[in-house]
């Protein structure tokens, strides 16, 4: 009991670089294309496109949810926000790398704004939880933003004031989301990529609270 509990306590706690797995020097295999839109999954994406990251929990079920979403030009799954480099998925699930689990977003800025992304974001999960989404507990899984711009970042975080406030005004706690610049995105491996159209009854744990999120208004806009 008191080793469940060990490492319990470890998947909850991001470790320091020192704590952190070795990883490796290079990258671990993955896909080439999107398998739904067969697009190319590390790009090059168009020009003036633009690239959000998102951690909403498992990230198997927050992908399919942004590949659906019009004006998204391609998604892929990977790992980001750790210490170790090229992890792989096993890795990650241990607790000891520092990643979550996040999801790439190149989108077309002319179809679909960051705000509304935002806004698909904070109402798809529970962004209150901590280091977990619902049953999926420890760090991979928890609530994050990793931005491209300084313009992402203003609308990232006057987003979560106003959605901290509907949160409290609706019996909710404080939002954990952790919002910084995007740090290094690790592709995860092709199996992982689009999960949900390769198994469509696979498991997804997104779970909303309930709480609409008007996202205010982009400063100049």
């Amino acid at each position: 009991m008191f080793f469940l509990s060990d490492m319990l306590n470890r998947k909850l706690k991001l470790p320091t670089a020192a704590e952190a797995l070795p990883g490796r020097d290079g990258a671990i295999a993955t896909a080439t294309k999107h398998h739904v839109s067969k697009r190319p999954l590390k790009g090059p994406y168009p020009e003036g496109f633009e690239i959000a990251y998102f951690g909403m929990g498992c990230f198997w079920g927050a992908e399919r949810l942004f590949w659906q979403t019009p004006g998204v030009w391609v998604t892929a799954v990977g790992y980001a926000g750790g210490h170790t480099p090229n992890p792989t998925y096993q890795e990650t699930c241990t607790g000891l790398t520092g990643h979550a689990e996040i999801v790439l977003v190149a989108y077309d800025p002319a179809e679909v704004s960051h705000a509304d992304l935002l806004k698909i974001f904070w109402e798809s999960h529970d962004p209150t939880q901590g280091m977990r989404q619902g049953n999926d507990v420890g760090t991979t899984y928890r609530s994050a933003i990793y931005t491209t711009s300084e313009a992402q970042e203003a609308e990232a975080l006057a987003s979560k004031e106003a959605y901290e406030a509907a949160l409290k005004q609706a019996g909710r706690g404080k939002i954990t989301t952790e919002i910084i610049p995007a740090p290094t995105f690790y592709f995860a491996e092709e199996d992982h990529q689009q999960y949900l159209a390769k198994n469509p009854y696979g498991y997804c744990g997104l779970k909303g609270t309930g709480v609409e999120c008007a996202v205010p208004a982009a400063v100049g806009a």
